[in-house]
């Protein structure tokens, strides 16, 4: 069986680049079919995305002319699109899934994001979903995503394959133990992330003479260092809050192995790969409800589930956590747990297999 996989992989890196790699080089999914790649990818960091470039058009016309030559050349039986849901990305993913349409192929789409919901009463936009839905198979992340596409597929076109992370060899905690305990956001400055979110959270925390340390680590997104440490100082979070930078490998698994808590207040998301991480290392996660996170974080088990922008409630889990060590690890040997039950990457790649198999063989 032939798949044409047109996916994103690094760089820049981002939940689906990172998932679209693992499939890349997956022996499980390469093993069980005869696999080509086109990275569909135009931006190569991450404060490209959303600019419009002339390059970047260039590297369009490039991905339209190595899938029209890949399927022409291979006839595959499948064509893997990992598609964006709304906006200019979503234009440009649907032409190129209109042109695999008319050439024959059948095709499954692989959500990683969200937003059909939010564009599907627009006149273009409405019309344009209905021709890339139509007698095509959905991969969902969660079923509590399926509300936004139930306007163009029906449950039987959707399957459902949650992400998975590789196993690493967890790093030594060397954190002192009577340092104060440590919370940790960890994700691409976005604001759609909940970064503001979270200064709230720690002022709040701050007003209350709780004794806490937050560390923030991730690259430049929407909002640049210059505009999170003006924050920091103009709410005096100064000695309770530090920004870090990007940090990948050995770098990154140092934070997580200095690390008491994960807070992840997000704005929006699917299905987080940052929390798996987290649980991981045997972290309880504060997180916001949101996408499929749900399926991830099971509240008052692995840690806490609070409604977005809720800063009061999520300032009380938090020091609910921070109160209480033996809850703290509780809660996260229960999601290290949790991450070996359901959440390896081996796991992800054979419920993927056993997924595309299924999609294929569907008459």
């Amino acid at each position: 069986m032939k798949i044409l996989f047109v996916l994103h992989y690094p760089p820049p890196v981002h939940g689906s680049a990172i998932v679209g790699l693992q499939i890349k080089d997956s022996k499980i999914v390469n093993e069980a079919f005869d696999c080509k790649y086109v990275n569909l990818g135009t931006s190569i960091s991450v404060d490209e995305i959303g600019k419009g470039k002339i390059i970047k058009l260039f590297r369009y016309f490039t991905i339209f002319w190595r899938i029209f030559r890949s399927v022409i050349s291979n006839r595959p039986d499948l064509c893997y699109f990992s598609i964006t849901a709304k906006g200019i990305p979503f234009y440009k993913d649907a032409l190129l899934v209109l042109l695999v349409k008319l050439l024959g192929i059948k095709v499954v789409y692989h959500f990683h994001n969200k937003g059909v919901r939010d564009m599907q009463n627009k006149l273009f936009d409405n019309v344009l979903y209905r021709l890339v839905f139509k007698y095509s198979n959905v991969i969902l992340l969660s079923k509590h995503l399926y509300h936004d596409i139930q306007k163009y597929a029906i449950k039987e076109q959707v399957y459902y394959c949650q992400n998975g992370i590789p196993a690493i060899e967890i790093m030594q905690n060397k954190k002192e133990a009577e340092s104060a305990v440590e919370v940790l956001f960890l994700s691409n400055l976005i604001e759609s992330k909940g970064i503001f979110v979270l200064l709230e959270v720690c002022k709040l925390l701050q007003h209350r003479k709780i004794i806490f340390h937050c560390t923030i680590v991730g690259g430049i997104g929407d909002v640049d260092e210059h505009q999170l440490r003006s924050k920091l100082q103009e709410m005096d979070l100064i000695n309770q809050v530090n920004y870090e930078g990007k940090k990948l490998g050995t770098e990154k698994e140092e934070v997580f192995a200095n690390t008491d808590i994960f807070i992840h207040p997000t704005l929006n998301d699917c299905f987080p790969l940052v929390i798996l991480e987290a649980m991981q290392y045997s972290l309880p996660v504060v997180s916001s409800i949101e996408g499929g996170i749900p399926d991830i974080v099971e509240d008052g088990v692995t840690g806490y589930l609070v409604p977005k922008k809720d800063v009061e409630t999520l300032a009380e889990k938090l020091e609910v956590l921070i109160n209480n060590p033996e809850l703290r690890h509780r809660m996260g040997k229960a999601g290290r747990q949790k991450y070996e039950r359901e959440f390896t990457l081996k796991i992800f790649e054979q419920r993927l297999k056993s997924t595309l198999q299924q999609i294929i063989e569907k008459r």
